[in-house]
């Protein structure tokens, strides 16, 4: 009887692993059904309705955004960021320029092989997909770079996998009601 016993239990034990086995490969490949991003896309710049390309940069933690003439000043007791824009609109290929004002969301020191480089933080919407997402960029002149934008960790993380052998595997067409990813304070900390 024992030996009877111990087959039933084996047996349904082995079914209850494979069952388990079978649930934990479908979770995993509901996760691999995210978005898949090139290591460069196409990216909207939202409020401005600005297509440019950006790099998908896992090396670098915040994301990046090509701005000249920072400055920094005080606005109804508040610190703002005042800076021009300059980029080539990638669905005209007319060159977008405009002088932007946001609200400084925070600091960031960059540490590089060039020493230290203090740099404004502001929150964007940017279109990636068919997805609004509220990001932070650091603004520094890219002009010399070959992307304006460069999308770090955190955002990559919002987006979904990176592809680090293709490129422009999504195409950014955001509608009115598009999904909107709200900015996580927890991705504040550097």
């Amino acid at each position: 009887m024992s030996k009877v016993f111990s087959t039933v239990v084996g047996k349904t034990l082995g079914v209850a692993a494979l069952s388990g086995a079978l649930l934990a490969a479908a979770g995993a490949q509901a996760d691999d059904e995210r978005k898949v991003y090139g290591w460069v896309e196409n990216a909207v710049i939202a409020h401005w309705d600005i297509k440019v390309k950006a790099k998908l940069d896992s090396g670098a933690l915040t994301s990046s955004l090509d701005a000249r003439d920072i400055e920094l000043f005080d606005k109804e007791g508040e610190e703002w960021v005042r800076f021009r824009l300059q980029l080539e609109d990638q669905a005209s290929g007319e060159t977008f320029s405009d002088e932007i004002e946001r609200p400084l969301h925070r600091e960031q020191t960059v540490r590089g092989a060039g020493g230290t480089d203090d740099r404004p933080v502001v929150l964007l919407d940017i279109c990636m997909g068919d997805t609004i997402y509220e990001e932070q960029f650091s603004l520094r002149d890219r002009e010399d770079m070959i992307y304006p934008m460069l999308l770090g960790r955190r955002t990559i993380s919002h987006l979904g996998l990176l592809d680090v052998e293709n490129t422009f595997l999504q195409s950014p067409e955001c509608a009115n009601d598009a999904e909107y990813v709200a900015h996580d304070p927890d991705d504040d900390q550097d």
